[in-house]
């Protein structure tokens, strides 16, 4: 358990009244549990079914077929496949619980939709001594430690021993639905506030771009006389502005194809990646590339001063360099010639539209260096650069202050959601007999 989560676990304890008394669990980490409550192990109260690979994976429905639950599809990431069942497939029924047996999220757990259970989970099936529902919060509650213990020499993945092995507590089954209850209800009540500060953070954000859309595109003044862009997702700009193509402003700099051999103990020229570019600036990054790896790669470095961006996929990210840097192929670069640094990041972070009209797509969409070199760039005097740039940095400080607030009470709602959880499956808190609100019940 995250000292976060225990520490909001102590906060529940003036709330909810503990059990009247308590007893030794024997596991360390569950400490101790209602005395009248007994524990088994993970595999006298549950099976594991592990999916495998369908035959043939179709794009469209037909007679027999049912949805192939691969977990991109299951996060809404993904268009759905379908398969025919056979002897080696597994059909899984509607909020069937889940496991993520293989990959990066291994050791998560969640919830099915009907259909065939893919190579890289495993479906579970308790038995009639276990609330569904209590179960579920259980296995959540434990989550961050599966995942944490996942293993493997290359692709992470469950350890089925240690699954089966886990502690489960087991208080009497109408106790369960209580706390099922109680958590059904809590948990609902959070994630709706935690939906309505990430719509709040998500208006601040759209809100705070816009004034910078306005500022590269329209100016400060606005008693300016404005003239035809002759760029349609620009419209009109101040006359005295010169429109132009980026390429004309900047030298369009693209990285080697060669991967560098990487280190991560500080030695030689930072190496930059999407990872990187989650600020406007970069000036660190968690790996290096060494003077000779950069030689045997042919790796060319990029000056401190150059904007950076993202080439496939995701536009309309940017970051000034702080620091040199090598640039993986995700990434491409401008170095600015007649136009500000700060100015030229801001106008690619509007261009979204334009780097998806011009790029190619094979699995996912990439700009080559013709599509860099030809964004359409407003160039307003370099003074005039400056001092959008000051009212740019003035917008994002205000702005980033109250989606930082936001954040925070985000944060703050997940760690109360999860000390709940734990709290309500161990036992810390009572819920014998709960129900809901008078006004809820009414609703």
């Amino acid at each position: 358990m995250s000292d976060a989560v225990a520490t909001s676990q102590q906060g529940l304890a003036g709330k909810y009244k503990p059990y009247p008394e308590y007893k030794d669990s024997g596991v360390e980490w569950l400490g101790e549990v209602p005395i009248d409550w007994g524990a088994s192990r993970h595999k006298y109260i549950a099976t594991f079914a592990k999916g495998k690979n369908p035959k043939e994976l179709f794009d469209e429905v037909g007679i027999g077929r049912h949805q192939y639950l691969a977990m991109g599809f299951l996060r809404g990431l993904e268009v759905p496949k379908y398969c025919d069942l056979d002897s080696s497939t597994i059909l899984v029924m509607e909020n069937q619980i889940l496991i993520i047996w293989d990959g990066s999220n291994a050791g998560e757990f969640v919830k099915a939709t009907h259909g065939v259970l893919s190579s890289t989970m495993a479906a579970v099936t308790t038995n009639s001594n276990i609330h569904d529902g209590f179960y579920w919060y259980y296995c959540k509650s434990i989550e961050p430690e599966m995942r944490r213990h996942a293993n493997g020499m290359g692709i992470p993945h469950v350890d089925g021993d240690e699954l089966k092995a886990i502690v489960i507590p087991q208080p009497a089954l109408e106790e369960q639905r209580s706390i099922a209850a109680f958590l059904d209800y809590e948990t609902a009540r959070i994630d709706r506030l935690i939906t309505q500060q990430q719509r709040l953070i998500e208006l601040l954000k759209e809100k705070r771009q816009a004034l910078i859309s306005h500022a590269v595109t329209k100016g400060l003044n606005p008693n300016a006389p404005m003239k035809d862009s002759g760029v349609e997702w620009l419209g009109q700009v101040p006359e005295h502005w010169e429109v132009t193509r980026s390429k004309f402003v900047s030298e369009i700099f693209v990285p080697q194809r060669n991967k560098p051999e990487l280190n991560d103990i500080g030695d030689g020229i930072f190496w930059a990646t999407m990872e990187d570019m989650k600020n406007d600036e970069i000036n660190e990054t968690r790996r290096f590339v060494s003077s000779d790896a950069a030689t045997i790669s042919g790796s060319k470095v990029l000056q401190k001063g150059a904007v950076v961006a993202s080439c496939v996929g995701n536009f309309g990210v940017a970051a000034l360099l702080n620091v040199d840097v090598i640039i993986n192929q995700q990434l491409q670069a401008y170095i600015p010639k007649t136009i500000s640094g700060q100015y030229l990041r801001d106008l690619i972070s509007i261009s979204k539209t334009y780097f998806e009209l011009v790029g190619t797509a094979a699995t996912l969409i990439y700009v080559n260096q013709e599509g860099f070199g030809n964004m359409p760039v407003t160039r307003p005097p370099i003074e005039e650069q400056l001092e959008i740039e000051k009212y740019n940095n003035k917008i994002k400080e205000k702005f980033e202050h109250a989606i930082a607030k936001g954040e925070l009470q985000v944060s703050l709602l997940q760690e109360r959601r999860t000390a709940l959880i734990s709290a309500a499956v161990t036992g810390k808190i009572d819920l014998r007999g709960w129900t809901p609100p008078a006004e809820e019940v009414a609703a």
